[in-house]
């Protein structure tokens, strides 16, 4: 259980090494973590993150969705949802780039500053050569967090092109 002395050393462990930069070496730990206690969500959303930074989408994603009912205000599960579901953006194909949109949308009604789900969705719309929309959540990122860059300047890029 997630109360256990056991748990909690490995949970911390892997989760710092995540913090770290250190996904690869946090994922033995984090799957550790989820054995003893599956239903504990922030192991899932840190092994989750690992898996995404990993390139390991699918796994990120099968972990994750059954938290999408059992916890479904959870701003991270959608956030790593939506990282999860888009996996390279480059190579995306249509379906994965709807899911990933609706997940990062759902981030953004719990709420509407959650780091990056802006800036996503506009990188999203922006690859689909959706300006409109595109322009639309660059700006709402930028209104999140005005220290953006990224997204300024693919804003600026925009304006530029009309």
């Amino acid at each position: 259980m997630s109360n256990s002395p056991e748990f909690a050393r490995i949970y911390m462990k892997g989760t710092q090494l995540l913090h770290q930069g250190k996904a690869e070496k946090a994922i033995p730990l984090l799957e550790k973590a989820r054995k003893i206690d599956p239903a504990h969500v922030d192991t899932a959303i840190n092994l989750s993150g690992a898996y995404v930074l990993q390139k390991k989408f699918k796994q990120a994603i099968t972990l994750l969705e059954p938290f999408r009912k059992s916890d479904p205000d959870h701003i991270m599960i959608w956030t790593n949802l939506g990282a999860a579901y888009l996996g390279n953006p480059v190579l995306a194909n249509d379906d994965e780039q709807m899911k990933a949109i609706d997940a990062f949308k759902k981030a953004l009604a719990i709420n509407p500053i959650a780091p990056n789900a802006a800036y996503n969705i506009g990188l999203i719309y922006y690859r689909r050569n959706d300006p409109i929309n595109a322009a639309t959540y660059f700006q709402k990122a930028v209104q999140a967090d005005p220290h953006d860059r990224d997204a300024r300047t693919l804003l600026e890029r925009m304006r530029d092109r009309e």
